[in-house]
């Protein structure tokens, strides 16, 4: 291991902990929080508030010269020299408040604007999907060892267990604002598909237990910590349109090869 890959890989294990740390703030509120709605209509609780303050002030007080950005309490929205965090503290709020266990916290590094450090933990099943660039990507369930996962790359989206996290943007649900993508094709191609929603859908993406995991609408804190987990993992990644801002392209398709993610994009531009 090179000795950037090295460094990368302990605050890895920082990052690690402090998702993990954001979990145990977050857990007592889990099928009790009252819920609010935020101006753009999406769902934030006391929890959401709570946990990123709890992060923010623990990756400030290890390294207080990085910028944070985070889906509560703001930030930069770009990328910026040098290091910068991006953190979700509860991917999945809507989970969260119906007391569905599918939800998250993301904690994600970027160096210079690329992302090198990604952690995926999910509290309410006791499980963490984790990666920095060079050093593999990871899972770990509470109580067993850590474990290298990769994807499984089976080549062609009609052997692919696919999944998205809504119907939202697509031709069923159009949002202003945003051209829908095709999911019936995709659905119609595709081994199998779920709604699975979220962070979550990737980290089963890195695992080998999805092929495809489709986000139409994305914020910078909702991809970034996912990005260098799946690339570690053997993974593939893209844009909706195809593009490859994947951080702050507003979108994110996960997949486990390149021809997957490939044949999927067609499907849902419409095409054979």
């Amino acid at each position: 291991m090179s000795a950037d890959a090295k460094q990368l890989a302990e605050i890895r294990d920082f990052a690690l902990d402090v998702a993990r740390s954001a979990g145990e703030v977050i857990l007592p509120f889990f099928r009790t929080a009252a819920v609010e709605l935020k101006p753009d209509g999406t769902e934030v609780t006391e929890a959401d508030r709570r946990a990123e303050e709890h992060v923010r002030e623990r990756l400030v007080a290890a390294f207080p010269h990085a910028a944070v950005l985070g889906e509560e309490f703001g930030g930069e929205a770009r990328a910026l020299p040098g290091d910068q965090w991006i953190v979700d503290p509860l991917d999945g709020t809507s989970a969260f408040a119906l007391g569905y266990p599918m939800f998250g916290t993301l904690v994600a590094l970027l160096r210079d604007g690329e992302p090198v450090v990604g952690v995926i933990h999910m509290p309410a099943l006791g499980e963490s999907v984790y990666a920095a660039s060079g050093s593999g990507c990871w899972y770990a369930a509470q109580g067993a060892a850590p474990q290298r996962v990769r994807t499984d790359a089976v080549g062609d989206l009609s052997r692919a267990f696919v999944s998205s996290s809504g119907v939202h943007v697509s031709e069923v649900q159009p949002v202003d604002g945003f051209p829908p993508y095709r999911l019936a094709p995709l659905v119609a191609k595709a081994r199998k598909f779920r709604v699975v929603g979220d962070c979550v859908q990737h980290a089963f993406v890195c695992r080998g237990r999805l092929h495809l995991a489709v986000d139409a609408i994305m914020a910078p804190w909702d991809s970034a910590a996912l990005i260098p987990c799946v690339r570690e993992a053997g993974g593939a990644l893209s844009l909706m349109n195809g593009g490859d801002d994947l951080v702050f392209g507003g979108s994110l398709v996960s997949a486990s090869d390149e021809a997957v993610l490939a044949a999927a994009l067609a499907a849902m531009k419409g095409g054979d």
